[in-house]
């Protein structure tokens, strides 16, 4: 009995996940010798082995759903190849070999791939900017949808369509050939997130839901950003499925060779947003890898095991504790609770298993009253003494109170809730969380990367923890009692998506937010402004500049918004002395600390190189 549209969909989307596509077909050829000149599509017949092994691939990185290698055959495009007579032969060949590789996987692994036929747009402009026909464009997209069909296709995906209206056709057709095949449409976007013929995201998604679509979606463009933007505003005017491919970026000239520099963790994070933002397939377009979806896999996986702990959540669960008020889980809390301008310093972990350096540190900045010691978890990527080790020396031999940085680069669920429940059992219960540097900004760039989830799935973790509830949602005892910071960071580019993600972060529950150094008040204000409607107490970021280099490094290396005027100033004192330039950069942070303090909770200094009196300066805790 051969499934309806709504029965295929209705398998697919299983309530509460996503489904992961595959990714590029022409950059895996490219990379295996195949010229650009030659028709990736008539590989089907003359090598099907290198297709198949790359279908292999793909279902072995955990794609559920595999396009076939029939992008650009249609009659129109095969003719350029004077290949025009194999479009039937081409496409049958392409759901044949993407079928053997998905019932191999499924007999190593039992886990079922849906085959998707695969439909590029004609390659020619429609009438009249052009000289096809919308009958000519209707026929010539029928002819290739009957031979997906004939061949077995579970679905169809018309993707990378630059017109809407040259999509409509493909929509069209497919309803008149194959009824019973549900079709996806993908368009591909400029910058401005329209697609090429000028049309609206919001336009694209109206029309192709009357146009009788079962999914719409955006792939190709210039990568994550265009995509998700897309994806967000298509959510709004349709009921419709999402889908959400996207190139790795855009292509760099490498040695003579067009390469995709986005990262497959980068893909990753991106994977996660676009599922928040309601994308139900999600998979990659030109430049995107195995390593792409498998990254993505595991950014998924996490997000269906947390959506699919939340679905089995029972009413018992649920209550199953209530975590001490917010000003009673830490001195951190109580102060911020008590409307308490809060001071802390951040003492890096060294490098070795000596940090004696570090506790003397500590001791001083204790006896001159500062509230908390900020602890990162290895910044930059870099090996280094764990945090926790570091703060739980800190609070026992010193006697103050620390809040310690956690980041999910480093390790799974699993670890990442072991880990938790440790720091809250030995009284740790400051904690900051964070997405974490990808290893490649660090010392040891091969180290792998874990991401199964992000700060906002963490935030969500760690305020479970705080309800009794672990993972799986089954009870733990008592509270775990954690006071729960996320970071923000006011200059970055895309301040859209700062607040976005804010928000969300709010939502999971955090309670206080620490910002990346402050250099432009202006910037601070905007974003604080933005936040107003889920306002938590912020604690601005400080950073006491040491040299000219340190603010090049700070402004170019990390990003961070760094005025011109004080890179002049910071010029001007270093032509003077490096003690001049020191000097500078500590008025610079006062400076920054009069201006910021009647406007967020707190302050954390930072202390450069170990430079924790210059930190004790700028609170103006020195005589």
């Amino acid at each position: 009995m051969v499934e309806t549209s709504e029965s295929v969909l209705e398998t697919l989307l299983a309530p509460g996940r996503t489904v992961l596509c595959d990714g590029a077909m022409g950059t895996m050829l490219y990379a295996r010798g195949v010229f650009i000149n030659r028709c990736y599509d008539e590989l089907n017949l003359s090598q099907p082995d290198m297709i198949r092994s790359i279908h292999e691939e793909y279902l072995h990185a955990g794609a559920e759903m595999i396009e076939t290698n029939t992008f650009g055959a249609n009659a129109i495009r095969l003719a350029r190849y004077g290949l025009a007579d194999k479009v039937s032969a081409i496409n049958h060949a392409g759901v044949t070999l993407a079928r053997k590789a998905a019932q191999h996987s499924e007999e190593k692994t039992a886990a079922h791939a849906y085959v998707a036929g695969a439909i590029g747009p004609l390659g020619a402009r429609l009438a009249p900017a052009g000289t096809i026909t919308a009958q000519q464009a209707h026929d010539t997209f029928a002819e290739q949808i009957a031979a997906l069909a004939a061949a077995g296709a579970d679905l169809l995906i018309a993707e990378t369509f630059p017109s809407v209206a040259e999509a409509e056709i493909v929509v069209r057709a497919a309803r008149d050939i194959a009824p019973h095949l549900p079709i996806f449409v993908m368009v591909t976007v400029d910058d401005n997130g329209n697609t090429l013929d000028g049309t609206t995201a919001e336009e694209t998604a109206t029309r192709l839901t009357i146009a009788g679509a079962n999914a719409v979606g955006c792939n190709c463009s210039s990568g994550p950003h265009a995509v998700l933007d897309v994806i967000e505003r298509m959510r709004a005017v349709t009921h419709l499925p999402l889908a959400a491919m996207p190139n790795a970026g855009l292509p760099r000239a490498v040695d003579g060779r067009n390469i995709y520099l986005t990262s497959p963790e980068y893909m990753a994070s991106f994977a996660r947003k676009f599922a928040k933002a309601g994308a139900n397939f999600i998979g990659g377009c030109c430049g995107t890898t195995p390593s792409h979806i498998k990254a993505m896999r595991s950014a998924l996986r996490a997000i269906d095991a947390q959506v699919t702990a939340k679905a089995e959540v029972t009413d018992e669960t649920k209550a199953a504790v209530q975590p001490p008020a917010f000003r009673e889980r830490s001195r951190l809390a109580g102060l911020l609770a008590n409307r308490q301008f809060v001071s802390m310093v951040e003492i890096v972990p060294p490098l070795g298993v000596n940090c004696q350096k570090e506790l003397d540190g500590a001791k001083k900045l204790a006896d001159l009253g500062v509230h908390v010691i900020n602890v990162p978890d290895s910044p930059r990527a870099s090996a280094r003494m764990s945090a926790q080790s570091l703060c739980v020396q800190i609070q026992h031999k010193i006697g103050i109170e620390t809040l310690i940085h956690v980041t999910c680069r480093d390790r799974n669920l699993l670890a990442l809730q072991s880990d938790m429940l440790g720091a809250s059992s030995i009284g740790l219960k400051n904690v900051l969380c964070l997405t974490g540097d990808p290893p490649k900004l660090g010392n040891y760039p091969d180290a792998t990367a874990v991401f199964d989830v992000d700060a906002i799935g963490l935030v969500n973790i760690i305020r479970d923890l705080n309800h009794g509830l672990d993972l799986g949602k089954n009870r733990i005892g008592e509270s775990a009692a954690f006071a729960i910071g996320v970071a923000a960071n006011p200059g970055v580019p895309d301040v859209d998506n700062e607040v976005r993600r804010f928000a969300l972060k709010v939502e999971a529950g955090a309670e206080y937010a620490i910002t990346q150094p402050v250099f432009d008040m202006r910037l601070l204000e905007t974003f604080l402004r933005r936040i107003e409607e889920f306002r938590i107490p912020v604690i601005a970021g400080i950073w006491p500049l040491t040299s000219l280099r340190n603010a090049e490094f700070m402004k170019n290396d990390l990003r961070v918004a760094v005025p011109d005027e004080i890179m002049f100033r910071m010029h001007k004192a270093g032509e003077a002395s490096a003690d001049h330039a020191r000097a500078e950069g500590i008025k610079i942070a006062q400076e920054m600390l009069a201006h910021t303090r009647p406007q967020v909770e707190g302050v954390q200094v930072s202390a450069p190189f170990g430079k924790y009196t210059a930190a004790a300066q700028v609170l103006e805790l020195l005589s």
